[in-house]
């Protein structure tokens, strides 16, 4: 039986690929362990899989001043250190990692030790963790077409992410019922992330006598952001997050509102989403939104507003006009390569990179 380590962590958008891609690991009769952080969000979703996880020390490399840049740098040498014992203990055939700063000296230890690695970068410019993971992958995967041209070409792969294969098996009446949707409106589904998108929120609110006149709207707004004053609003309903029923969700609407997360707008590409982008401004990021939704608009997949155009009755106006061309969205993304990242990952993990 091949053994591989699974690593990435920081946020849920560097462990979700990783979780998509255990299924068909298994299927190859993979052995299969996870070294993260101690406490990250990449050890709850691990553990609930059973998977065996293996914690390290983590820090974080700033490109800004903060005191923590004196100390964090011992703790990334700890954590090369600890990772380092785990390899050789745990003997793996390859390694991949999704990303984040924990995965770092995980990918620098396995290079010490000759253990082939293949990194996967969701952004379109790529981070800085990968970025010091370049010199020792073997092979780099990434979802853009705009990325290939910085990346290693003799290392670089265009896949796609991997997307959770239960998110393909919704049920669109099981949505019906959850929602007490009873009519036949088309059905718009908008989406902020975990944390909600409050421009965003307030954009949708302000034009859901016009929209509920024509759609069943689904809003999904982030933690501690329900406006209480709407929940008997006919054809709304808000709910601060799913989990389990967000597959059926995604079966029943017919359109989409995403901020554009790498792994978010992947997810919608691979269900076939007719979808409008509101990216995080580059006030509020690095700016790696703009670029993900632009390609995705060059490519035909999507819609694009900005947080300043999603004000008055434009964001209604576009909602309306993405309904009526859907079906040229639909066939674009149909015809995407980047819709078998899980078998085009698979297939170099199986060749040992």
């Amino acid at each position: 039986m091949k053994k591989i380590i699974l690593t990435g962590g920081g946020t849920a958008g560097h462990v979700t690929p990783n979780m998509a891609l255990i299924p068909g690991l298994k299927d190859l009769g993979y052995e299969i362990e996870y070294i993260g952080s101690y406490d990250g969000i990449e050890s709850t979703l691990i553990k609930e899989m059973d998977i065996p996880y293996h914690g390290i020390s983590s820090g974080k490399l700033r490109r800004y001043f903060s005191l923590k840049n004196f100390t964090d740098p011992f703790r990334v040498l700890k954590g090369f250190f600890e990772a380092g014992r785990l390899i050789k203990e745990l003997k793996p055939d390859i390694i991949f990692s999704k990303g984040g700063f924990v995965s770092v000296p995980v990918v620098w230890a396995a290079g010490r030790q000759h253990v082939p690695v293949i990194i996967h970068e969701s952004d379109m410019t790529p981070g800085l963790a990968n970025r010091l993971c370049f010199k020792t992958a073997r092979k780099i995967c990434c979802n853009f077409p705009e990325t290939l041209k910085l990346l290693p070409s003799d290392k670089a792969v265009l896949s796609g992410s991997p997307i959770r294969s239960r998110l393909l098996d919704g049920d669109a009446d099981a949505a019906r019922r959850f929602t007490g949707f009873t009519d036949d409106k088309p059905v718009v589904l908008v989406m902020g992330g975990s944390l909600g998108a409050a421009n965003v929120n307030k954009a949708v609110r302000d034009i859901l006598p016009g929209l509920t006149a024509r759609f069943n709207v689904i809003h999904l707004t982030g933690k501690g952001k329900l406006d209480e004053t709407l929940k008997d609003t006919p054809g709304y309903r808000q709910y601060e997050y799913i989990k389990d029923e967000l597959k059926d969700l995604f079966a029943l609407c017919d359109i989409v509102i995403s901020r554009a997360g790498a792994n978010a707008i992947c997810e919608l590409l691979a269900l076939r989403k007719p979808n409008i982008l509101i990216p995080l401004p580059s006030a509020s990021s690095r700016g790696d939104q703009l670029l993900n939704a632009e390609s995705f608009k060059k490519q035909g997949y999507s819609m694009v507003l900005t947080e300043d155009e999603i004000t008055g009755n434009v964001l209604l106006d576009r909602i309306n006009l993405l309904y009526e061309e859907r079906e040229r969205y639909t066939q674009a993304m149909s015809k995407s390569p980047q819709n078998n990242a899980i078998e085009t990952i698979l297939s170099l993990i199986k060749e040992g990179a």
